[in-house]
C-alpha cells in the first residue's frame, strides 16, 4: 500500500453499531455510477480498452484476496441489480455477503447470542461506450450520492487503471473508485454489526461495538479489483 497520496477530505471517526451496510453501499456505488452516465456527455468517444460486459461478472467473481484476509464469499447469497446492456452504457451493480469470519481462536464463527460484525462486499461497473466520464470522475472522486462526505479520507492509488482513488468512509466502509478509458469500476468493503437476542428476546442493553479498522484490507481489495478488471477485459 506504500505510494499513496492522502488527500484528506475530514476527520475520520470509527463507525457507530446499528450502522447498517447491507444496501447502502451498493445504492451509493450505483447511484453513482449512473450519474455518470447521466452527466458524463465528453467531446469524444472513449477508449473502452478490452473491457466488455457481456454477461453477470458477480456469480463467478472469486473475491480471493478478501476471502483469505477476511473470510469467503457466501456462495449462493449474490445478489444482482441487473445488467444492462445497451448503446451508450453497459453496467451492472451487486452486493456480496462475506461468510461470518472466524471470530474466536477456537475457529467459532458468528456467535448464536449477542453482538457480531459482519462483513459484505459492493461491486459495480459502468462502460461508457459514447462519452468520456472521466471529468465526472475526478468531481465525484469523493462523493456519496452526490453529496461530499466530511467524515471520508481519500488516498490515490497507484498503477491502477488510469486514476483510482480509496474512499475511506467513516461509515465502516472502504471503497476503491478506478477509472480506464470509458470504464468505471467500484469495490467497496463493508463491516457492519448485527445483534441476535436471547431465548427471551429482548434487545441490546447497552452500545453494541465500534465497526473495526479497514484499513488493514486496502491490499486486498486492490488485488480482488485487478482481478475483477481482468476478467472483463477480452
Amino acid at each position: 500500500m506504500g505510494g499513496f497520496g492522502p488527500e484528506p477530505v475530514g476527520g475520520l471517526r470509527p463507525g457507530r453499531p446499528w450502522r447498517w451496510a447491507l444496501g447502502g453501499v451498493l445504492v451509493a456505488s450505483a447511484l453513482w455510477a449512473a450519474g455518470l452516465f447521466l452527466y458524463g456527455f465528453g467531446d469524444r468517444k472513449p477508449d473502452m480498452h478490452g473491457y466488455q460486459l457481456n454477461k453477470d461478472p458477480c456469480p463467478t467473481l472469486r473475491l480471493k484476496s478478501i476471502g483469505t484476509a477476511i473470510a469467503p464469499r457466501q456462495a449462493t447469497a449474490d445478489a444482482g441489480t441487473g445488467l444492462l446492456n445497451h448503446p451508450v452504457l453497459d453496467q451492472i451493480q451487486c452486493f456480496i455477503p462475506l461468510q461470518p469470519p472466524v471470530q474466536s481462536p477456537a475457529g467459532a464463527g458468528r456467535p448464536e447470542k449477542g453482538w457480531s460484525i459482519d462483513y459484505s462486499v459492493a461491486i459495480a461497473v459502468a462502460l461508457h461506450k459514447k462519452t468520456d466520464p472521466g471529468a465526472e470522475f475526478e468531481v465525484q472522486r469523493a462523493t456519496i450520492d452526490g453529496w461530499a462526505d466530511p467524515e471520508a479520507k481519500l488516498e490515490r492509488v497507484p498503477n491502477l487503471g488510469d486514476k483510482a482513488y480509496l474512499l475511506i468512509r467513516g461509515d465502516g466502509t472502504s471503497e476503491l473508485r478506478v477509472l480506464e478509458g470509458g470504464a468505471v469500476f467500484s469495490l467497496a468493503l463493508s463491516a457492519y454489526t448485527q445483534y441476535q437476542p436471547d431465548d427471551d428476546g429482548e434487545g441490546p442493553s447497552g452500545e453494541g461495538p465500534d465497526t473495526p479498522d479497514l484499513s488493514p484490507y486496502q491490499s486486498a481489495l486492490i488485488s480482488d479489483m485487478r482481478d475483477l478488471m481482468s476478467s472483463l477485459k477480452q
